[in-house]
C-alpha cells in the first residue's frame, strides 16, 4: 500500500518518511489512535515505503519489485500476527493457517474491525485472540535472516489480544532485537498491552480522520453523492471504518437498531416474556455481533443523553438518519437519573460475553436488570 491511497493523515505520513529519510527507524513502533483512524493502512504504507527499492521523497514506489510483492503481502520479508480462533481439533492455532485469507481480506481493504475480520474467518462465537504457539513462531521467523530487503518486518495487529506467554516473548525480542528488524504493532486498545512492551517501543499517535478527508474517500470508493457522503462523514466521526460500513452496508445497524427498539418497548412495558424471547434471540446471533450490538446500544445512550442535554444545535450528537429519527421520541426518557446504569449494565454485559460467559444467562440478566430504568 502507498501513502498516496491513505486519505489524509499528512501529518503523521510526513513523520514517518523523516524517520526513513534520516535513518531514525525505530525497531518496534507502536500505531494507535482513535478507531478508524487507518493504523494499519499507515503501517502497511510505511513497511512498503521501507522497503521499496525505488522510494521517493513522498512516498514508495510502487513498481519495483518488492513494492509489487507487499501490495499482494507476499514478500517473504513481510510477517504478519492477528486474532484467530479455534478451529476443529487445532487447539492453539497461529496466524500462518489463515494467511491466505488474510491476504484476501486486508488486501481488499485495509480499514475494517475485529467483528469483520472473524465474521470473514467463520469464527461464530469464538473469541479472536492471538495464542500461546504464536510465540514461537514470532522467534522462528525473526531469527532467520532477510531474504530480499534491509529489513524483515513483523506487522501485529492487536497485541492487545496476545496471549501472557506471547506477549512476554515479544518483550523480550523487543529488548533484544535480531538485527534489521522492525516490529510494527497496530493497536486499538495500547491500555490492554502490557506496560514492558509499551515502553519499549516508539508511539505513533494517530488522528481521526477529517470529515473532509472522509468525505472524498467516500466518494470515490463508493461512488455516492457528495451530500451523501457529508452525512455519513459527520456521523461517523473521523472513524473511516465506520464510515465504509454504513457507505458498503447498513443492514446490520439497522439490525442492531431494531433489536435495541425491541428491548427499549419491552422494558417500558415490563413484558417480561418478550424480554425472555428478545434475550434468547440475542444469544443466538454470535458471539462478534453481540459484542457490536452492546457496543451499539452504548453509543445510543450516549447520543441521546447529549441530545437531553440540547448538544444536538452544538454539532455534537452523532446519528444516522434512522437513528435520530428514532432518538427525536426516545431521548428524553435517557436522562442524569439512569444514564449511569444503563451503561454500566450494558458494560459489564459486554465484558462478561467478551470473557466467554454464557450468553442466554448474560442477556437475560442484562434485559431484567433494566426494568423500570426507562420510567427513572
Amino acid at each position: 500500500m502507498k501513502f498516496s491511497e491513505i486519505p489524509g493523515q499528512r501529518e503523521t505520513i510526513g513523520r514517518l518518511i523523516s524517520t526513513v529519510k534520516s535513518e531514525r527507524v525505530s525497531h518496534a513502533q507502536l500505531f494507535t489512535g482513535p478507531e478508524g483512524c487507518g493504523s494499519l493502512a499507515l503501517a502497511l504504507a510505511y513497511a512498503q515505503y521501507v522497503s521499496c527499492e525505488n522510494r521517493s521523497d513522498v512516498d514508495s514506489c510502487g513498481t519495483c519489485k518488492s513494492c509489487l510483492k507487499y501490495e499482494r503481502m507476499i514478500h517473504p520479508d513481510l510477517h504478519f500476527v492477528f486474532p484467530v480462533f479455534r478451529k476443529g481439533k487445532d487447539t492453539d492455532p497461529v496466524s500462518d493457517k489463515f494467511i491466505d485469507k488474510w491476504r484476501e481480506f486486508a488486501g481488499a481493504s485495509p480499514y475494517f474491525s475485529l467483528t469483520r475480520w472473524l465474521d470473514f474467518i467463520e469464527a461464530g462465537n469464538a473469541q479472536g485472540l492471538i495464542f500461546t504457539s504464536e510465540a514461537s513462531e514470532i522467534l522462528r521467523k525473526l531469527t532467520l535472516k532477510s531474504y530480499e530487503s534491509d529489513f524483515k518486518v513483523m506487522i501485529i495487529w492487536l497485541p492487545e489480544k496476545m496471549h501472557q506467554v506471547t506477549a512476554n516473548k515479544l518483550l523480550k525480542l523487543i529488548e533484544e532485537p535480531p538485527e534489521k528488524t522492525l516490529f510494527l504493532l497496530v493497536s486499538d486498545e495500547p491500555d490492554k498491552i502490557i506496560p514492558t512492551i509499551i515502553s519499549r517501543c516508539q508511539l505513533v499517535k494517530i488522528p481521526s480522520f477529517s470529515a473532509s478527508d472522509l468525505s472524498s474517500y467516500l466518494i470515490e470508493k463508493f461512488r455516492i453523492h457528495k451530500g451523501r457522503a457529508d452525512d455519513i462523514a459527520r456521523v461517523s466521526n473521523g472513524n473511516i471504518i465506520k464510515a465504509a460500513e454504513l457507505s458498503e452496508n447498513e443492514e446490520s445497524s439497522f439490525e442492531d437498531l431494531e433489536r435495541f427498539k425491541s428491548l427499549m418497548r419491552f422494558l417500558w412495558k415490563k413484558d417480561v416474556l418478550s424480554l425472555i424471547n428478545w434475550s434468547e434471540e440475542l444469544a443466538a446471533i454470535g458471539r462478534e455481533p453481540q459484542k457490536r450490538f452492546l457496543l451499539f446500544s452504548l453509543h445510543l445512550f450516549r447520543e441521546n443523553f447529549m441530545m437531553n442535554l440540547g448538544q444536538e444545535k452544538n454539532g455534537l450528537v452523532y446519528l444516522t438518519g434512522e437513528e435520530e429519527a428514532f432518538s427525536v421520541n426516545f431521548h428524553p426518557f435517557v436522562n442524569e437519573n439512569n444514564i449511569n446504569a444503563f451503561v454500566e449494565e450494558f458494560s459489564l454485559a459486554h465484558s462478561h460475553i467478551e470473557a466467554n460467559g454464557n450468553a442466554k444467562i448474560v442477556f437475560l440478566d442484562l434485559a431484567l436488570s433494566l426494568i423500570g430504568l426507562l420510567r427513572s
